[in-house]
């Protein structure tokens, strides 16, 4: 009976962590998909690629404040617990959401609607930044220390299905609206959506709230991460540049480089990006169950060694104007962003003190996103604008994961079944 239990709340568990990643990443991911749209009607120029830039430096600006989001929800998690932190951060991103969807364009208010949607985006970004490590955390901490990269990779699921979610959304709408009534009043739509998701995540999280015994929380987490540990968030950054080059080269600026640099219709760009997403959700569970088989190290390694060395190559299937072609180049940044997230998940909570840990992850995780993952679309877009080459952004991807590759080669050890609380009393 006690083991149907344990088993119970486990997959409560996981299915708090997937779904709440879904919903978050949903909410975030949206503004990315719709940008073309939203550009001219909140950031208005003349050029239509200052426009463009105006608008991802907006998309940019909520990872940016995420640095500071990790260190609020970091706080919130390692002295009040990983649940409450969880459920806060999820209000914080569907409020804000739906507030967009409402929110009047330049036309209307003037400089105002900038301004707004740049400070929403802020918030999203405050939440976000504490919401996905938080989870990550809150999964692996409960596994069973065989299975802790399969338990821990439905966070990053549900974080890849809400960002699948937001490009299906568009696809859906671009199938059955017309571009005018998309620019008029259907863009909006998808963000009336995210007070749904946001309202089923908050529930699911309720009906989970166990926490693991740590001792007594640090005076100061923030504090301590970085007096005794920064050499640690150094490195956990370094490692997770990859990640944010990567996924967010081929997964939300590719929908506007299939669309702007390739030619082809926002239909069919959206249709590549989703099933590309569906590739990389396959690959996730089958990557994670080998880095518990075999570790953590190979995968990351493997993983990096992807990125780093067939980026360019991605980049000049994705430089196509055959759809299946344009495939292929997004299925190879799956192939490498599944087998490092594989490696990853476990090895970051598995490399960091229990009194720190959500702090020192939440961090470092955020740090490399808002230098890395956030402003990608931004310089992506730079780059084409200012070389004339289709392919730089290959070279970005290239160069940022090739610091991830070379820092998990010589400062990152195997960390399979190390115990995560040498320590700690059992789970309440």
């Amino acid at each position: 009976m006690t083991d149907i239990m344990e088993t119970q709340q486990r997959r409560k568990i996981i299915r708090a962590g997937l779904i709440g990643n879904l919903s978050e990443w949903y909410d975030f991911a949206i503004y990315g998909y719709f940008i073309t749209v939203i550009s001219p009607q909140f950031f208005p120029s003349d050029n239509p690629t200052v426009s463009l830039l105006a608008a991802f430096g907006a998309f940019a600006a909520g990872f940016i404040v995420r640095p500071l989001g990790a260190a609020v929800f970091g706080y919130i998690g390692d002295k009040l617990g990983r649940a409450k932190a969880l459920t806060i951060s999820i209000w914080a991103m569907a409020i804000p959401t739906v507030l967009i969807g409402i929110l009047p364009n330049y036309e209307a208010i003037g400089v105002l609607a900038p301004i707004m949607i740049l400070l929403l985006r802020v918030v999203q970004g405050l939440s976000v930044g504490g919401e996905f490590t938080s989870s990550i955390i809150f999964l692996v901490e409960r596994a069973e220390p065989h299975r802790r990269s399969f338990t821990g990779c439905w966070s990053k699921f549900g974080a890849t299905s809400g960002i699948l979610l937001g490009a299906a959304t568009g696809a859906l709408l671009s199938s059955i609206l017309t571009e005018q009534q998309i620019a008029d009043w259907g863009w909006r739509l998808p963000f009336f959506l995210g007070a749904f998701t946001g309202l089923v995540g908050v529930y699911l999280r309720r009906q989970v709230s166990t926490e693991q015994k740590i001792g007594p929380p640090l005076h100061s987490p923030i504090k301590e991460a970085f007096r005794s540990h920064w050499r640690l968030i150094v490195k956990l950054a370094a490692m997770k540049i990859a990640l944010g080059v990567g996924y967010y080269t081929a997964f939300v600026y590719g929908v506007t480089y299939i669309r702007d640099v390739d030619g082809l219709s926002s239909t069919r760009a959206y249709e590549v990006n989703v099933l590309a997403m569906l590739v990389l959700l396959a690959l996730i569970p089958i990557a994670a169950l080998l880095a518990d088989r075999i570790g953590r190290r190979p995968m990351l390694v493997v993983g990096t060694g992807i990125l780093t060395f067939g980026a360019v190559p991605f980049f000049m299937l994705m430089h196509n104007t055959d759809p299946a072609t344009i495939l292929l180049g997004e299925i190879g940044f799956a192939l490498g962003i599944a087998t490092f997230s594989a490696g990853l998940t476990a090895a970051v909570v598995e490399l960091t003190p229990p009194e720190v840990r959500c702090t020192t992850i939440a961090l470092s995780h955020n740090i490399a996103m808002a230098l890395f993952g956030g402003t990608t679309p931004l310089i992506a877009t730079w780059l084409i604008a200012s070389t004339g080459d289709p392919l730089s952004p290959g070279y970005w991807v290239a160069a940022g994961s090739a610091i991830s590759f070379l820092t998990i080669v010589l400062f990152v050890p195997e960390t399979r079944l190390r115990p995560l609380f040498p320590t700690a009393t059992a789970a309440a």
